[in-house]
């Protein structure tokens, strides 16, 4: 990216995140290569002038920036590596930037394997949902060298505010310390909503104060309509969170950083999941105390 022609952009993962990021680089003028492990997530995509490639390396060789959206470590690991992998498909003038949520141990050590062909890798997610990213306001945290973060930030500021974090793994590390809060914030106001609508208070009511009072966060305030008519396609998954919640833990234990919020939600969102909430926005929380109560019956 040395050049003052717009970069061409490589998107592999065009779930509801990368899908959202990608139409958001289409329509800002972005040439844009990308696949994803189903072809059909992406056809509304292709109407809008994405160029279909049917290998990761094959969408690296393609782009001035590559860009990932995947749901774990094992998933960015399987797209980074052998023959047909991003790994591949770079060289010393691609950079790469991984916008997933990943453990920051996994993802320096792509990054090391990046050097070691020559590219570069940076770590960057995203803290926001999809109507964030449609807005371009997402929160980018980003790991990694300088130098590369300067050449992709004016990518980066098409989907949000990027801040340079510091060395390779350090965009992850504020991730994880922000979706700690994330989850323990809608957890501790599912509760209170629940203990107020169980004690008579009409729900509307009570959870449009709460978001109105000094509780209610930009994350509340968003989630807030969704809580009493949860959205068939979920913004972030309680799935999704709990592995998040663990890397945040795996990460603490490394350092002796004590979590206690995080261990209590960690234990809800295990019953959630065994509930069949899984898959449910994050805003399920709230009809998961529910029923958790109701599964366990009165109290002795």
């Amino acid at each position: 990216m040395t050049d003052t022609r717009t970069p061409t952009i490589g998107f592999v993962g065009l779930g509801h995140m990368g899908g959202a990021m990608a139409a958001r680089l289409l329509a800002a003028g972005h040439p844009v290569y990308g696949m994803n492990r189903t072809r059909d997530r992406a056809e509304g995509l292709i109407a809008q002038g994405l160029r279909w490639r049917d290998a990761p390396r094959e969408v690296a060789a393609a782009a001035d920036v590559v860009l990932t959206s995947l749901p774990d470590d094992a998933t960015l690991e399987e797209v980074a590596s052998g023959p047909d992998g991003i790994l591949a498909g770079l060289d010393a003038a691609t950079t790469w930037v991984d916008l997933s949520t990943i453990s920051p141990r996994a993802s320096r050590q792509l990054a090391a394997r990046a050097r070691a062909s020559g590219s570069t890798m940076l770590d960057a997610p995203v803290s926001g949902s999809v109507p964030q990213v449609q807005a371009g306001t997402l929160t980018i945290m980003v790991g990694g060298d300088r130098d590369a973060y300067l050449a992709v930030e004016p990518v980066l500021r098409e989907l949000g505010t990027p801040t340079h974090i510091g060395a390779n793994g350090q965009g992850l590390v504020l991730k994880l310390a922000i979706n700690i809060s994330l989850a323990v914030q809608m957890l501790a106001f599912a509760e209170g909503l629940l203990l107020a609508t169980r004690s008579g208070v009409d729900r509307d009511l009570a959870r449009n104060v709460m978001t109105s009072s000094s509780i209610g966060s930009p994350m509340l305030k968003a989630r807030a309509p969704l809580i009493f008519d949860l959205p068939a396609d979920a913004w972030f998954t309680l799935g999704l969170m709990q592995k998040d919640v663990e890397l945040a833990g795996d990460l603490a234990r490394t350092l002796d950083v004590p979590l206690p919020t995080a261990d209590t939600v960690d234990r809800v969102l295990t019953d959630a999941r065994a509930l069949g909430y899984g898959g449910r926005d994050l805003a399920a929380l709230y009809e998961v105390l529910g029923r958790l109560r109701a599964e366990q019956g009165p109290a002795a």
